[in-house]
């Protein structure tokens, strides 16, 4: 598997958040509280949903609704608070108790309203990945799969608990076993299965959703696991250092995705010509986190500093492809 890339950062700050509980009530309320927006957010978004966060949040604690947006986008964000409402309650149980109708029962909340005919049933027809060349199984083949998915996760006791998280997501998305919905199940798993463990929810943000998607479908054609395993490990990282900053009295601030950038404000910042940036981003040293529906490349401030970094090993003397390959490295 991948238990060679599970960081031992992760491992020794699990152990050091582990030393601050009980963490307070008030402050757990309140941590609980962002995560249950934050993850609803973020998992429909990756999916299409224009609900913004703040607007996300109106859905789910005040019970608004929101102009101009559809009665599919409301109960996709009512729905998510739902299941992950149902999956904190199954913390207590082990992951090796999991079974294949929890995967449906989350699955039936998610599509409650939105499709019930579908909703909690796995796919009897053939189902594609809209601009995937991933091919996926035959739906006659999708119960057998799934009670081996379900064999497997019993007899997953020597995992990691982030290795075990991010394996079943893949698995899961892997077999593709429902009509919509897929990618919410599978990451609403892969927090139950950190929570379970005592590591707080992986967050996959918007901005990483084509990075998420790309390393998906490398792994899933036959590449290497590395980048999806590197994407979860730094979702869990960032979610672990939330928790310590406010166990520690810290305040932490929540970057909105309408601080990304065109490429025309980071050149600016930056003090490069749009060429360069677009020529870097092609050979692979800079991330675009997202692209408009207009075409616009979008980049995460992160990159700024990344633009920095490159200037420094450049005047190293290191070539394009050498730091690219150093970048790589340590992401």
């Amino acid at each position: 598997m991948f238990l060679y890339m599970i960081d031992d950062k992760l491992t020794n700050k699990k152990k050091q958040l582990d030393s601050y509980r009980p963490l307070p009530e008030a402050l757990l309320r309140n941590l609980d509280e962002w995560f249950r927006v934050e993850l609803t957010y973020t998992s429909n978004a990756l999916e299409g949903n224009t609900l913004t966060r703040r607007k996300t949040a109106l859905v789910v604690e005040k019970g608004l609704t929101i102009g101009g947006k559809t009665l599919i986008e409301h109960l996709e964000a009512t729905n998510h608070a739902h299941a992950l409402d149902w999956v904190k309650e199954q913390i207590k149980c082990k992951p090796q108790t999991l079974c294949e109708k929890d995967i449906l029962l989350i699955h039936d909340i998610i599509l409650k309203g939105i499709d019930d005919s579908n909703a909690g049933h796995y796919s009897n027809v053939p189902v594609r990945i809209s601009g995937s060349a991933v091919v996926l199984p035959n739906p006659h083949k999708v119960p057998e799969l799934m009670e081996g998915f379900a064999e497997w996760l019993k007899d997953s006791q020597d995992f990691h608990p982030v290795e075990l998280a991010a394996e079943a997501h893949y698995r899961l998305v892997t077999i593709h076993p429902f009509v919509d919905g897929n990618g919410r199940t599978a990451r609403l798993l892969m927090n139950m299965i950190l929570l379970m463990r005592g590591y707080p929810a992986a967050i996959i943000r918007k901005r990483d959703r084509l990075a998420y998607i790309s390393a998906l479908e490398k792994a899933q054609l036959g590449g290497s696991k590395d980048d999806y395993v590197k994407i979860i490990m730094k979702a869990v990282d960032r979610s672990l250092d939330i928790y310590l900053k406010a166990a520690q009295g810290e305040t932490t601030s929540y970057e909105d995705d309408s601080k990304l950038l065109k490429i025309g404000d980071l050149a600016q910042q930056v003090g490069m010509r749009n060429s360069t940036i677009r020529h870097w981003t092609k050979q692979g040293l800079l991330e675009v986190a997202e692209i408009t529906d207009t075409g616009y490349q979008l980049y995460a401030p992160e990159m700024i500093d990344r633009i920095k970094q490159i200037h420094i090993l450049k005047e190293q003397r290191l070539t394009l492809h050498e730091i690219k390959d150093y970048i790589q490295g340590i992401r």
